[in-house]
């Protein structure tokens, strides 16, 4: 069969697993790489070794940097110290939309995952409103402020595939340059729309003070907010030293992610230690094996000549600057997950015409764009989000699913202008 149709059927057949029977990504994706290589009449041997050729690179890149931080994660949490970072935030905003959106986003950064940070937070932001209502508004503002670094900001899963597959000639330093001004704008103009949106239907006076945390929950002791920081500073203190030895960014970022963590346990006591290695490498490995299905069906994706021969259908249909962005909306739509959006899109658009008239940074974003779109029914952290908050299926949807879907576009008329101004018009 033809190697369009034939995608589009997988994602057809992978949306209806996840949707339906809510199997697994690990099997839901292995199963879509195989049904797509039978249906484009793929030998069974080769079939094989695609699919674990596939597995094993998303393994070697992600494994590392996502154990560390997840080991980090779990012995913060196990030793109160996301309760300290947030409090230390409050000291510099009153706001509690500024104060869980940013919480959200900086934590996601290294824990390497915006699942994890919206699960540590969740109890955390809960004493920094009021009021039931205020709390459920706060959670949302985690959750989209957790997506938004994750899905824009280097070197976190989702944003890793997209500048190694489009642009590996260009420094990942110089892209945060752009990437991190641009998320941070999108972040607070969407906590000012929101609590402008929502937020004002409560009183002021909802909000909790900045000393309501219990006594016991945060500390003034310098050893203890010694610990709390500690992880992120040897990640930042890795930088350097990493790149004086001549590291590769692909290296690096193993490196950093392996201090950062190696400080975590060290600086731990020995229960919280051994609690927390525990928890961190038993989620980690949920989701190391989740994104594998990923590679799996990228690399039959790409055995396919999808590449080569699906996209002229596809711009001959519309714009190639629209490509990108309707692309990973789509499989987005279809699978749920945002690493495995990005995997799939850079592997389909690495080396292509496309990515050869759109600039690489604006093709970045073009994807990332699209990875905001539609997060619903087949998007797992929907469904954390509604069991967090305790909101029906109609309100996610209003306060979680259009308020990214909003992201998405501004970021892909960003990304055009991008892509506009570079191409001289």
């Amino acid at each position: 069969m033809d190697p369009l149709p034939s995608f589009f059927l997988t994602l057809l057949l992978v949306s209806f697993l996840g949707i339906r029977f809510r199997i697994p990504p690990i099997f839901n994706l292995t199963a879509g790489a195989l049904f797509l290589g039978i249906l484009i009449g793929m030998p069974p041997d080769q079939l094989i070794s695609v699919i674990t050729t596939g597995l094993g690179r998303i393994f070697a890149l992600f494994a590392l940097i996502i154990l560390s931080g997840a080991i980090i994660a779990s012995i913060l949490e196990e030793q109160g110290d996301i309760q300290q970072i947030v409090h230390d935030i409050r000291k510099y905003s009153a706001n509690p939309y500024t104060i869980s959106g940013l919480s959200g986003y900086l934590l996601t950064l290294p824990v390497a995952c915006s699942v994890t940070a919206f699960i540590i937070l969740s109890p955390v932001v809960k004493g920094v409103g009021s009021g039931e209502k205020t709390r459920t508004l706060l959670l949302y503002c985690v959750a989209i402020g957790s997506l938004i670094s994750f899905g824009l900001v280097y070197p976190t899963p989702a944003v890793i595939p997209l500048v190694h597959s489009l642009a590996p000639d260009l420094s990942p330093a110089l892209y945060d340059v752009l990437a991190i001004p641009l998320s941070l704008l999108l972040l607070f103009f969407f906590l000012l729309l929101y609590s402008f949106w929502f937020g004002s239907r409560y009183k002021p006076e909802s909000m909790a003070r900045p000393d309501d945390f219990p006594p016991k929950t945060v500390s003034s002791s310098v050893k203890r907010n010694l610990r709390a920081y500690a992880p992120f500073i040897a990640i930042l203190l890795a930088i350097p030293v990493g790149l004086a030895i001549g590291l590769s960014h692909g290296a690096l970022i193993q490196v950093i992610m392996l201090a950062g963590a190696a400080i975590a346990i060290v600086t731990a006591a020995p229960g919280i230690r051994a609690a927390g290695l525990q928890r961190g490498i038993k989620h980690a490995g949920v989701i190391i094996f989740d994104i594998c299905g990923a590679g799996a069906l990228a690399g039959v994706i790409l055995a396919s000549g999808f590449s080569e021969t699906a996209l002229g259908q596809i711009t001959s249909i519309i714009p190639v600057l629209l490509v990108p962005f309707v692309l990973a909306s789509l499989i987005q739509t279809a699978q749920g997950s945002r690493v495995v959006t990005a995997v799939l899109s850079a592997g389909i658009l690495a080396g292509t015409y496309v990515a050869e008239v759109i600039h690489p940074v604006a093709l970045i974003i073009m994807i990332a764009a699209g990875c905001f779109v539609f997060s619903f029914v087949t998007d797992p952290f929907f469904w954390i989000v509604s069991r967090t908050t305790g909101d029906d299926f109609a309100q996610v949807i209003r306060r979680y699913t259009i308020p990214l879907a909003l992201c998405g576009v501004a970021l892909y008329l960003v990304a055009l202008g991008i892509q506009l101004v570079v191409s001289g018009g």
